[in-house]
């Protein structure tokens, strides 16, 4: 099974910045940062902490800040062929190939691939490439990022 979706926003932000509800992470120089359409509302696991792996472009990013309901926020400081619409795999096969395994994105969730796999949410399905409401991740961005 595999879970995708799409960067659908990116920051420069500048050392000692805070990403997330209440601060979590903080970055420690200048940094880029991507938004992942998706978060706990779609069953991605809102316990994943500050490092886990997540897939861009088939290249892993880590997670920073706290997962919200409809986002998440990835380190992509050392990538550089991220854009708007970029893939996003949360966990399986990338369309390149590259593969991230559920399993260890439960490990960093402190608990089972089974309770991620059964967690996803209608709106996120394994089916599911795009979120329906884009528009408001955009929006959402655009007005709190």
């Amino acid at each position: 099974m595999t879970l995708r979706s799409r960067v659908i926003a990116m920051r420069e932000i500048e050392a000692g910045a805070s990403v997330g509800y209440g601060g979590r992470w903080k970055a420690s120089k200048r940094a880029r940062i991507a938004v992942v359409a998706g978060g706990y509302g779609d069953g991605y696991d809102r316990h994943a902490v500050n490092g886990t792996p997540v897939l861009i472009q088939g290249k892993r990013a880590p997670v920073i800040g706290r997962v919200s309901m409809d986002m998440i926020t990835v380190d992509i400081s050392h990538l550089d062929d991220v854009y708007i619409g970029s893939e996003a795999v949360l966990w399986g096969m990338a369309s390149c190939g590259a593969y991230l395994s559920v399993d260890e994105v439960a490990r960093y969730c402190n608990t089972i691939s089974y309770t991620l796999l059964t967690g996803v949410m209608p709106r996120g399905s394994p089916e599911n490439t795009y979120h329906q409401n884009l528009r408001y991740h955009v929006l959402f961005v655009q007005l709190f990022l």
